[in-house]
Formats: C-alpha cells, sequence, structure tokens
C-alpha cells in the first residue's frame, strides 16, 4: 500500500516536532555510558591482578583503594544509565583514581616490577576526565596522571623500571587517553553546531507560522472592513429617511461589533516571549509619548508568557498611557510599574490628573473597553481602571487573571519595586 505523505505532514500551527535528532544531550548520555561501560570491562581485567597483589600493599590500602575504585565507578555506572550527575560520576572517578595512584607507593610493602592493577585503569580515568571536566582540565589530566604514573614506576616502590619501560608505558596511556578526549570534544562541538541549527530552524519555523497566522487574520479583517463597513459607510451617505437612518445606525452598531471581535482575536502560534522583553518593549513604547512618565521595574527573571498575551499587553498598556496623555491634563505626575507575578506580569499605568467616572462614559467610546478591559479579559487576564473626578486615573493590567492565579496558587501580591536606571 502506498504511503499517504498528508499522513506525515504537520498541519498549521501545530509545534513543530523533531524525532530522533541528534543533540548535546544525546550524546553526553552516550558518552556517558559507553565510558562507564568501558570502565567497568577494564576494571575486571584489572581484578585478577588486584587479588593477586593484596599481600605486596598494606591491607588497610588495599581495602581502601578497592572500596574508592569500585564505589566511583558504580556511581558513574549509575549516573550513565538514569542520565543524571553523569558529569560529577566521572569527575569522582578521576579525583578517586589519582588519590589512589598518589598513596600508591606509600603502602607497597613488597615491590615488583610486574604492571600494577593501576596501570590497567589509567585509560578509564583519563577518559571519565575527558567526560566529566572542561578541555582544558582534561587535557591537563591526561598529561598528568601518565607522567605521575611513570615518575612512580621510576622509583624503588613501584619497581624501579627503567626511564625506557616507564616512559612506553605512559606514552601508551597519553596516546589512548589523548584519542578518546579528541573524539569526545568533536563529538561535543557538532552536536552543539547541531542544537543551535536545530534552535534556529525552530525559530524560522515559529516566525513562518507567526506571520501565516497575521496574514490570514489580516485578510479576515480586510474582510469585515469590506463587507460591513464599507457597505455601512456607503449606506450612511445614501440615508436621507429616517428609516434608512435607522437602518444605517443598525448597521454601523453591526459593524462596531465584528471590529471589536476581530479584535479581540489574535493568531496564536504556541511561541512566547520572555516578560523581561515585553517590559523593555512598554518601556520604549510609552517612552516615546510626551507624558514624562516614571517607569520602574521590578525583578522579572526569566519566565515566558505567550506571544499573544504581550502583545495584548503592550497594546493595552500603550493605550492606558496616550489616555493619560491625552485627558489627565497638564502639570499630572504620570507613573508605570512593570512586575512579574507568579506566571505572568502586571502592569500599572497611574496619574495624578483630572480623572472621571467610568460609569458615565459613553458606550460607543472604545478606548477603554475595547483596547484594555476586554482586550486583555479575552486572553484569560483582567484589567482594571480606578477614576474619579478629580482623584487621577489607575490602570492595571494583568496576566493572567486574579482567578486564574488564585487556581493555580499564585499570590495576588506585587513583589518589592525598584527604578530603572
Amino acid at each position: 500500500m502506498a504511503a499517504n505523505p498528508a499522513a506525515n505532514a504537520v498541519p498549521p500551527g501545530a509545534p513543530l516536532q523533531l524525532r530522533n535528532a541528534l543533540s548535546l544531550a544525546r550524546v553526553e548520555s552516550a558518552l556517558a555510558r559507553t565510558g562507564s561501560v568501558i570502565g567497568v570491562v577494564f576494571f575486571l581485567q584489572s581484578l585478577p591482578t588486584l587479588l593477586g597483589e593484596k599481600e605486596t600493599t598494606l591491607p588497610l590500602w588495599s581495602t581502601s583503594a578497592a572500596i574508592a575504585i569500585v564505589g566511583s565507578l558504580l556511581f558513574a555506572v549509575a549516573a550513565g544509565i538514569a542520565r543524571r550527575l553523569v558529569r560529577l560520576a566521572n569527575v569522582t572517578f578521576a579525583v578517586a583514581f589519582l588519590l589512589v595512584l598518589v598513596t600508591w607507593p606509600f603502602a607497597v610493602v613488597h615491590p615488583s616490577a610486574e604492571s600494577p592493577w593501576l596501570y590497567y585503569l589509567i585509560t578509564i580515568a583519563t577518559a571519565m576526565a575527558a567526560i566529566g571536566l572542561p578541555v582544558p582540565w582534561a587535557a591537563g589530566y591526561l598529561i598528568l596522571v601518565p607522567m605521575l604514573y611513570a615518575v612512580i614506576r621510576l622509583t624503588p616502590p613501584g619497581g624501579g623500571l627503567t626511564p625506557l619501560k616507564a616512559s612506553l608505558d605512559s606514552i601508551y596511556s597519553v596516546i589512548l587517553g589523548g584519542a578518546i578526549l579528541v573524539i569526545t570534544t568533536m563529538l561535543r562541538a557538532a552536536a552543539t553546531s547541531v542544537d543551535q541549527a536545530q534552535a534556529t530552524a525552530l525559530e524560522g519555523y515559529a516566525h513562518a507560522v507567526r506571520a501565516h497566522a497575521t496574514e490570514a487574520e489580516r485578510v479576515r479583517v480586510d474582510a469585515i472592513v469590506h463587507d460591513s463597513v464599507l457597505t455601512t459607510l456607503l449606506y450612511a451617505a445614501r440615508a436621507d429617511t429616517p428609516e434608512a437612518q435607522r437602518l444605517a445606525a443598525t448597521m454601523a452598531s453591526n459593524a462596531i461589533g465584528h471590529l471589536r471581535d476581530a479584535a479581540l482575536v489574535s493568531p496564536d502560534d504556541g511561541s512566547t516571549v520572555r516578560i523581561t522583553i515585553l517590559a523593555q518593549s512598554v518601556r520604549d513604547a510609552i517612552e516615546q509619548l510626551e507624558g514624562g512618565f516614571e517607569i520602574t521595574v521590578s525583578r522579572l527573571g526569566t519566565a515566558s508568557i505567550p506571544t499573544t498575551v504581550a502583545e495584548a499587553v503592550q497594546s493595552a498598556s500603550l493605550q492606558a498611557a496616550v489616555n493619560s496623555v491625552n485627558h489627565a491634563g497638564e502639570g499630572a505626575t504620570r507613573t508605570v510599574r512593570i512586575t512579574s507575578i507568579e506566571g505572568g506580569v502586571q502592569v500599572t499605568v497611574a496619574d495624578d490628573g483630572r480623572g472621571f467616572d467610568p460609569a458615565q462614559v459613553p458606550s460607543g467610546r472604545l478606548g477603554v473597553r475595547v483596547s484594555i478591559i476586554e482586550l486583555i479579559a479575552n486572553l484569560g487576564g483582567d484589567a482594571q481602571v480606578d477614576s474619579a473626578p478629580g482623584k487621577g486615573t489607575t490602570v492595571m493590567i494583568r496576566w493572567p487573571s486574579v482567578d486564574a492565579s488564585a487556581r493555580s496558587g499564585a499570590p495576588a501580591s506585587l513583589e518589592q519595586i525598584e527604578p530603572v536606571s
């Protein structure tokens, strides 16, 4: 049966899913598991030598060294399987091996020229250092440990080998460990490049989806303007009887309703914006006005909100600021406070100007009701206007709403505010 290409197509507006993609996390996981498995194999290879050298070193040291090596190796294996604390586990083994190697000559009772059990674990120590440490530190460990092993082997407790024999063992460990370090570094670099390319592709996809949604919304609004607004204006221009004028008024009311509904529906592509970026956008937009606003923000952290919400909050905040400039009167003091709340953001635009009675605003005036209150409420937030004649105006714009925050356990209080320099 032929495959259906449409079955695998990504629906418009759906988030792009990357399956089985190479990533730094996958590479790190593979390196950790491979390193731990090879470590177990090499330790099993050294186990007969370890058991055979029980009489050549102090019993306390032999027991302590075996516990340190086996314990840290098991830690690395468990971390590789669980994909947690991988770097810490590998560094733990590297440090444990270095301590055992440094203390080894002081515990020797009967020196031997044969390769000790620690020799089989040098490569594992350098490999785990390559996995757990930054490249410069791993390279330093790669040089230090084999050189230290060679120096110890030259001493009587280490077997008193000739410089050639000690150097050959050391060089072999450096070459093998260096190959592992190079491969590890190259894999990480390749995975990082892939991650960056994927992030760029996803960002481009998100922008393309958003552009498509915005274009579709523009076409819808254009259709409303053509079918409702222009038709109403043309009919009103020819309305020369009371009946025609009443019909024109009804048509105008319907056209306003269509435009209001269109304004309250924004395309949602699932993208998000950091609150810090929203705060900067609000600040930049309001600073272009001539009202002399004093703008303060709180520590906003790294939280994000949906892009459609951010656009609505910015638009409503700017509308509130414009209303203040137009209606508060000359000499009014104007402030804007941007604060983070649990899971969202709150913007407060206030002035001590003329003020007004919100209940007396005609229904035909859409600036506050549509551009602020209904715009935010349609997206799950709330906006409150507190004003009275002669007592100034305060507009509080919050997302999510107080009810939504209460359901999620979010506090309704404001955070500490500090001025922005």
